[in-house]
């Protein structure tokens, strides 16, 4: 059963014999097994057995410790990190057969990153997923993030202005172990005080982490103000510019069959399915096809080859350039911008 981390805690009285954590997002993860272990450990799971599927990882080993009575006539917890999230033949055969063998007085708890579709569909993940809850620990977005923020504001106590908590969503979006440990600094320094953005402003520096996917979709919705804002962060961490032009070329390359087959009478549905452009996605790239015509999009490809060319022949690393490329995903931005020349 797939339960929402902030679901979890109304599945944990009774507990179910298994739990399912995946994610890659670690604060989620974290909070998520802690919140478990704590209510195991009002229902008497006191002592806890911790393996990881690693090279020449003994599944029999896990059987054994599901079977094992306890030294100490207490309920137990196994903890198995699974950092592929693959556990192979043998070890999909262990799982499927653990909760055949029920056992009250242990808890088993899973954990790994974030599941693909493939996984999901596994006959083990069924198996225990049938019989137990999973948790996919994925970081929140946008408004989903808000809803996260909200609350966690709401369970510190904490009085933030309405500029305050804008100001809170900009630095910490996509950092959520980054936004509870300055929630929890702040309900130290104001523990009743309002906070508005001025102060906020003298407690924390600029902590949001981006990915370049989260880049690509911002460009896509054209929200040139949020896109500039991750360029910054992700050159601040030391993003590889090949990895960031890779993503841009990407999306240009599709954006152009999309618009091309347009221009030749092809109807959008059946472009959805060729390109594999997943429901959620498909109204990002409508909005940008669009605003977008066929020449801008073919000037942003020529551009991003200028790029390229300049970091593999020159090895220069033009960010300038690149936060250009980045705006001219705004067709505004071409009138003013598409004439400069980039050496």
């Amino acid at each position: 059963m797939r339960v929402y981390p902030e679901q979890l805690a109304r599945q944990l009285n009774p507990l179910t014999p298994c739990y399912l954590i995946f994610g890659d997002d670690p604060w989620l993860v974290e909070t998520s097994k802690a919140q478990i272990c704590a209510a195991a450990k009002q229902q008497g799971f006191e002592e806890k057995v911790q393996l990881t599927q690693e090279t020449g990882f003994n599944w029999h080993e896990l059987q054994q410790e599901w079977q094992a009575m306890s030294l100490f006539a207490s309920r137990r917890i196994i903890e198995l990190t699974l950092p592929q999230a693959k556990p192979g033949t043998e070890g999909s055969q262990t799982l499927q057969s653990l909760l055949q063998q029920p056992n009250p007085d242990m808890l088993l708890i899973i954990q790994g990153p974030k599941l693909a579709s493939e996984q999901t569909n596994s006959k083990w993940f069924k198996s225990l997923d049938s019989q137990g809850v999973y948790v996919p620990c994925i970081t929140p977005e946008g408004p989903q993030f808000q809803r996260w923020l909200d609350a966690r504001i709401k369970h510190f106590g904490l009085r933030l202005q309405a500029d305050a908590r804008a100001m809170l969503f900009a630095l910490y979006e996509g950092n959520l172990l980054a936004a509870d440990q300055a929630m929890q600094l702040l309900q130290l320094l104001s523990p009743e005080q309002p906070i508005g953005a001025d102060e906020l402003g003298h407690y924390f520096e600029d902590q949001s982490r981006f990915s370049v996917f989260q880049l690509t979709d911002a460009l896509l919705g054209n929200k040139q103000d949020k896109a500039q804002h991750m360029l910054a962060q992700l050159h601040g961490e030391g993003t590889a510019m090949p990895i960031l032009l890779w993503s841009l070329f990407k999306e240009l390359t599709l954006l152009l069959q999309l618009k091309s087959a347009q221009a030749q009478g092809t109807g959008l549905n059946s472009l959805w399915s060729k390109h594999r452009i997943w429901d959620k996605r498909k109204p990002l790239y409508q909005a940008a096809l669009e605003r977008l015509t066929l020449p801008q999009i073919e000037h942003m490809l020529a551009t991003a080859s200028k790029l390229e060319l300049m970091l593999k022949q020159q090895g220069v690393e033009d960010w300038t350039a690149l936060s250009h490329l980045c705006l001219l995903f705004d067709p505004k931005a071409h009138k003013h911008l598409a004439h400069i020349e980039l050496y």
